[in-house]
């Protein structure tokens, strides 16, 4: 959207300097929390209008998405706490404006402006932009940049360290036991344990799955019969759990151990839209999206299969989230976004054997 000409990338540019402040000022977690309302709101206007302005602008756009708002409240975070401002770079709850310091703003405009760029090169790229979610992939590259930058102890430029290898289990004899969550840290105590990942990963997903299909089936045979591609919704049906899970991370934040499970769903809600028409015996390009009520009881056991693909996915989604914590996050000097990684390669995953099946 921001690259049709040069005056609408300007005017993109200048919204993600002031969405990278605005980050910054309220929190990145409080900033993906807006992202999530922004993603129900989009969905309202979507179904109502066809146009995916609200996705583009709105919700994943330089106004609340998640690599200009949220990125930039986490580098301000890893800032403040380099500048001495405060002493947990890893705090992405707290609302920065608190601590009076305008430079903290202008560090969230940094990284507001350099997500925006890198999300609009990664989109860019032959191939890999359109097999991969450019969001995501920019969110964990702004926060391992912020980190080195900013997150050394010793308060010096481009030294910090992206695991703290200093911090590994000293008894432990393999990796994985070096990187295990312990008292050095950990991500989210009550989601780290292999049952309980299986738990939270097939089970949103299956949850994201059903909404996802019903929205892509639905909400697309409504639009085709306005005009537009029928495959629009299901392009965006994943977006509506994922903005829901957005918005659970608020009660996250109010000290309730929520499950924390927006890569699941999103990665889900995906594979389940992606390979329904495959299992139809088309593809997600050329598959005519007709309302549920019209679904034959074939349509419906495909239907079926197409839920626990979803649940395999987000389980997927689940174990990779949990290991890009104990690489980056447990031990370190700041928030690096373990879902953003766990999403980025798994988008990649699920588009790339969908088309590769097709």
């Amino acid at each position: 959207m921001f690259t049709a000409s040069l005056g609408v990338f300007l005017f993109g540019l200048l919204a993600a300097i002031a969405g990278g402040a605005v980050g910054a000022a309220i929190g990145g977690n409080y900033a993906f929390v807006m992202t999530g309302f922004m993603v129900l709101a989009s969905w309202g206007i979507f179904a109502a209008t066809g146009s995916t302005f609200g996705f583009d602008f709105l919700a994943f756009g330089p106004f609340f998405g998640p690599y200009v708002a949220f990125a930039g409240g986490v580098a301000a975070a890893i800032y403040a706490r380099y500048k001495g401002y405060m002493t947990d770079g890893k705090d992405v709850n707290s609302p920065l404006a608190g601590l009076g310091k305008p430079d903290i703003l202008f560090v969230g405009s940094l990284f507001g402006v350099f997500g925006y760029l890198v999300q609009i090169g990664i989109s860019k790229l032959p191939w890999f932009g359109t097999h991969t979610d450019s969001v995501a992939l920019t969110v964990l590259i702004s926060g391992l940049a912020a980190r080195w930058v900013f997150g050394a102890k010793d308060r010096k430029l481009f030294a910090g360290s992206l695991h703290n290898p200093e911090l590994f289990h000293e008894d432990a004899t393999s990796f994985p036991a070096k990187i295990k969550p312990g008292p050095n840290g950990r991500w989210l105590e009550w989601q780290e344990k292999p049952s309980q990942l299986l738990t939270i990963g097939s089970l949103f997903g299956i949850f994201a799955g059903t909404a996802s299909l019903f929205l892509a089936a639905n909400v697309g045979a409504y639009l085709t019969s306005k005009g537009f591609a029928n495959h629009l919704a299901a392009a965006n049906a994943n977006s509506f759990a994922f903005g829901v899970s957005a918005i659970i991370i608020l009660f996250l934040i109010t000290n309730r151990n929520m499950p924390v499970q927006h890569h699941v769903t999103n990665i889900a809600g995906l594979a389940a839209v992606q390979f329904f028409p495959l299992l139809m015996g088309s593809t997600f390009a050329a598959y005519k999206w007709t309302y549920t009520s019209s679904w034959d009881s074939h349509t419906w056991m495909m239907a079926l299969v197409a839920l626990l693909i979803a649940a395999v996915f987000g389980i997927v989604a689940a174990v990779l989230a949990e290991l890009a914590a104990r690489l980056w996050y447990d031990r370190g000097t700041s928030h690096i976004d373990p879902p953003a990684a766990s999403i980025w390669i798994s988008n990649t995953i699920v588009v790339s054997l969908a088309a590769l099946l097709s």
